[in-house]
């Protein structure tokens, strides 16, 4: 694998996102992961955490397995670099996110604007007000912004093709059965493990970048290091702190998640109250922060 196909996969996403149509007729590449999950999670969950582990290694190991051997076939030269680079790009989520976060900010009134939120978060939005609705968009761009670029990004410069799918199905898993439910607490428990893993590195480089773009961050690191640290998270609290710190303003807090509700903690508590506003400051951060994570991918292509 050339480190050149990394910054490609970038672009290519950027430029072009989820081909909506061809999904549509042949599925996603994370709707294939997803379905084989299902199947097996209904034939091995009898709630015990090794069934989980088997579940997990065959969900990883054969969509991994199948990657290299695509790898193995793509020609050597510019048409097997665009090609490795073209099939990475659909595992990045840039574009979408970006689109997805967007559409909240540019909601026409409240109402609109808990709808366009409530497809991107896994909270209760009925009764969100303004600056909850904010604060909602906010942290997951921020949370996403690490594991759905940077985090599958890494991985794809780390290992390839494999490295990149690997990646997406232990985050797919995770987000299906890593969730302390009677159901999943133990079928689920080494999806989330290793996804807390998977992303360890990610998430901060992903608060780095964040904090790179608005170097004023850096000034406050303790800030973010404190959010992060409290939060439910291992992970997601890095690069939700760094854009609190980078904005300016007050993230975290409860939240609702049916009959639940979930403490969450304060990140940047100093700051002033969200605006849907600071919405589109987040979107405009995060692509200079994108910016940045091509630039070092470059970089690391040359030297290599």
């Amino acid at each position: 694998m050339s480190l050149a196909a990394v910054p490609l996969a970038l672009a290519l996403d950027a430029a072009i996102g989820d081909p909506a149509g061809l999904w549509r007729r042949i599925g996603h590449p994370v709707t294939w992961m997803g379905a084989l999950l299902t199947r097996l999670e209904a034939r091995l969950n009898r709630g015990r955490r090794r069934d989980g582990v088997v579940a997990l290694g065959a969900l990883v190991g054969s969509f991994a397995a199948g990657a290299a051997a695509v790898s193995a076939l793509l020609p050597d030269g510019v048409v097997g670099l665009l090609a490795e680079a073209a099939i990475a790009s659909t595992l990045i989520a840039q574009r979408s996110l970006h689109q997805h976060v967007a559409a909240v900010a540019a909601a026409p009134d409240l109402a609109a604007a808990r709808h366009a939120v409530a497809q991107i978060v896994g909270r209760e939005t009925a009764a969100l007000d303004e600056a909850a609705v904010a604060r909602a968009a906010l942290e997951t761009l921020g949370e996403n912004w690490s594991d759905g670029v940077v985090a599958p990004v890494f991985w794809f410069a780390l290992a390839g093709l494999p490295g990149i799918v690997a990646y997406k199905a232990i985050n797919t898993a995770d987000s299906m059965i890593g969730h302390r439910t009677p159901r999943y607490e133990k079928f689920g428990w080494a999806a989330a493990r290793v996804d807390d893993a998977a992303n360890l590195v990610p998430a901060r480089l992903a608060a780095v970048l964040i904090a790179a773009a608005r170097p004023h961050t850096f000034r406050a690191w303790r800030t973010v290091a404190a959010g992060a640290r409290a939060h439910l998270s291992p992970n997601a609290g890095w690069p939700e702190a760094a854009l609190a710190v980078a904005l300016g303003v007050a993230l975290g807090g409860p939240r609702r998640y049916g009959a639940r509700v979930v403490e969450g903690v304060r990140l940047n508590p100093g700051g002033r109250p969200a605006r849907r506003r600071d919405i589109r400051r987040g979107l405009a951060l995060t692509s200079a922060a994108g910016l940045l994570h091509g630039a070092v991918y470059v970089v690391l292509a040359l030297l290599a």
